[in-house]
């Protein structure tokens, strides 16, 4: 795992100053990669490549990057991981191989089968810039699922490229213009989405893409898909799988058991996140399957009631018999994050389960360098509340005028969500698991917001959503319109919600999250259930194996209960949580009031200051739970603030 830069100039630049520019960029990612560093400029000095190295295959110097292929054709700087490499060198003979790293692998392949044969074979996660100095031409390319970021951007002096938006803001030629287009789409979303950014003229690459850049302008790149989601989709849906239940089980726990077991190679120590859910669990237990010695495994723990799966996790440990740690942590450690978080995100993010996951990170770096996580399980085997409620939400409502709707909305927002809370607490021991859930008056109302949805897409947007209008709240610009692409090829609403949680939800926030805080750290960490492999077997299954009898990852389930006793792991959904709500009525108030400041808004011109202050005062009053509305805006603000001395900050 790694971070990487690099320039395309529009002239030729003397070789000191190409190097001391990419060389700066490559500073601002230490963090990802402070084994090593290296850079590499081609003969016309109008290209430099440079990489940060964080080793984990071929700790030797044969491993460093940039790096160049046998014949001199193809140099690379490249963050990832391509776990098949090993069985790839057997069909690649003939070659003289130098090292063992995956990298070298990779240009071999590329040499071999062209770059499109190579990506296509290639199992892992990856961001790269290739530079063909036969076609003279650039590739930036990353990876089916989106599981590594890379960006680019265009400045005076011709295209940027690197793993996070520091590296640009190092460059002397970048002007950071905000982008008001894409702070609606945080205040929707809590992120920004592909191929947006925070800034003009810098975009990210899509997930499953690659550009070929044969001049550094905009004009002259040439876009390719070779992987898509929506077409995975759709193929899943014509070859449906036609087996038993029983079968879709043994053919999944084969494919997860190999694609855990590629991810546990590695010349570091490896380990795992452990949450006691579904998807962590059934992780850790097929790595112990395959292990000759107990894993390492790392869970963290919260002392307020509800949001505390430390002894779910220490179960599940036990059960399985890994080398389990576990830290439980207090409010006040967690708040200490708080103000780190705008320069471990680097972008204006707002998940705010980032602070759970920054602690865990940095709880499992302190032991190993690679760790694997449970990611994806959720929007592959419809793991979400939305997948198993809002179908039957949209069947209920759809008949009901919008009139009467609008009351029933106003009837569940009367009560404060503290209220419903304590009715939910009082009934718990008469509802069923699958009826118990975390924050149910934050949902309630939540699902009121829904009420007046126009249709099942609208309705999933709705819920999707943080600010369900953000051209109230943004000063300037105008929401992208994002098309439901390929939902149309899918039959059924939670499979047109899980291929639009895969498409937007997944690499934006939760890939987002999760290489952030773990690279803020120095961890490289796996997702196994992303393999692609996994990820175009479960689009072939049909939905009544993901959905069933009203349990959400029927088939996920039935493999880990082969590992864990079921009386184990059934629960209603939690997932690291932190008590954000009561932070920002409490201890946290004084540093939210500040950022939310009626003048400092109206100064700073980016929002309207009129319903953040009225959000504000519904939540310190407790008629109305915004703390993740406010917290969309806090992390923006946070951001700005230590942005100020770059950006130039019109009025509204």
């Amino acid at each position: 795992m790694c971070g990487l830069a690099g320039a395309f100039f529009e002239q030729s630049l003397v070789a000191e100053e190409a190097r001391r520019q990419v060389e700066a960029m490559c500073a601002a990612l230490h963090h990802r990669g402070p084994d090593d560093s290296g850079v590499w400029l081609d003969g016309s000095r109008r290209l430099a490549l440079a990489h940060r190295r964080l080793a984990i295959l071929d700790l030797s110097p044969e491993g460093r990057q940039p790096m160049v292929s046998p014949s001199g054709r193809y140099v690379i700087t490249y963050n990832g991981e391509v776990y098949n490499h090993a069985a790839l060198r057997t069909e690649l003979t003939g070659v003289q191989w130098r090292g063992h790293s995956d990298t070298e692998t990779m240009l071999a392949a590329m040499e071999r089968w062209g770059l499109k044969s190579a990506l296509d074979r290639f199992v892992g996660m990856f961001a790269f810039a290739l530079w063909d100095r036969d076609e003279q031409a650039l590739w930036l390319v990353r990876d089916r699922l989106g599981i590594k970021p890379l960006y680019y951007g265009f400045t005076s002096i011709g295209l940027l490229f690197a793993s996070e938006l520091s590296a640009f803001r190092a460059h002397p030629e970048f002007q950071g213009e905000i982008n008001r287009d894409a702070l609606h789409l945080l205040m929707r979303y809590n992120a920004i989405l592909a191929p947006h950014t925070i800034y003009r003229n810098v975009f990210k690459v899509s997930p499953g893409t690659m550009l070929c850049v044969r001049a550094p302008r905009r004009e002259a790149i040439e876009e390719t898909i070779f992987w898509s989601a929506s077409e995975v989709a759709a193929q899943g849906q014509e070859r449906r799988f036609g087996g038993s239940p029983a079968e879709a089980v043994q053919q999944l726990e084969a494919l997860l058991r190999e694609a855990v077991g590629l991810r546990m190679l590695a010349d570091v120590p490896l380990g795992a996140f452990l949450s006691g859910g579904v998807d962590s669990s059934t992780v850790v237990a097929l790595m112990q399957a395959q292990s000759n010695r107990p894993v390492r495994t790392f869970s963290i723990g919260a002392p307020e009631t509800g949001f505390d799966e430390a002894p779910y996790a220490r179960a599940v440990a036990a059960h399985l018999g890994t080398d389990h740690t576990e830290l439980y942590v207090t409010p006040g450690e967690a708040m200490e994050v708080v103000p780190r978080l705008a320069a471990i995100c680097d972008e204006p993010f707002a998940d705010s389960s980032q602070i759970p996951t920054f602690l865990i990170s940095q709880l499992a770096r302190r032991s190993v360098t690679v760790a694997l996580s449970g990611d994806g399980g959720d929007e592959l085997f419809a793991g979400y509340n939305r997948h198993v409620w809002a179908e039957r939400v949209w069947r209920a409502i759809r008949p009901v005028p919008h009139r009467l709707r609008g009351a029933l909305a106003s009837g569940i927002t009367a009560v404060a969500p503290d209220t419903w809370d304590r009715w939910f607490g009082l009934a718990t021991s008469v509802l069923p698991k699958s009826a118990q859930q975390r924050m149910p008056g934050y949902k309630l109302h939540k699902l009121a917001d829904s009420l007046a949805a126009a249709s099942p897409l609208d309705l999933y947007r709705r819920l999707a959503s943080q600010w369900t209008d953000p051209s109230r709240l943004v000063c300037g610009g105008q929401e992208p319109n994002f098309p439901f692409d390929g939902t149309a090829a899918v039959a059924d609403f939670p499979s047109q919600m899980m291929l639009l949680d895969m498409q937007r939800y997944l690499p934006d926030d939760i890939l987002t999250k999760v290489d952030r805080a773990s690279m803020a750290v120095s961890l490289e960490v796996r997702v196994p259930i992303l393999d692609h492999r996994v990820v175009e077997f479960a689009w072939r299954l049909p939905l009544s194996l993901k959905l069933r009898d009203g349990q959400s990852k029927w088939v996920l389930r039935q493999v880990l209960y082969r590992y864990v006793p079921r009386a184990l792991i059934e629960r209603p959904k939690a997932g690291f949580g932190i008590a954000l709500g009561d932070w920002l009525r409490g201890p946290l108030r004084d540093w939210a009031e500040a950022l939310l400041d009626e003048r400092r808004l109206r100064e700073q011109g980016y929002l309207h200051p009129a319903p953040i202050r009225a959000a504000w005062g519904e939540h310190l009053a407790g008629t109305h739970n915004r703390e993740y509305q406010l917290w969309t805006v806090l992390m923006f603000q946070a951001w700005l603030e230590q942005q100020r001395a770059e950006l130039a900050v019109p009025l509204c």
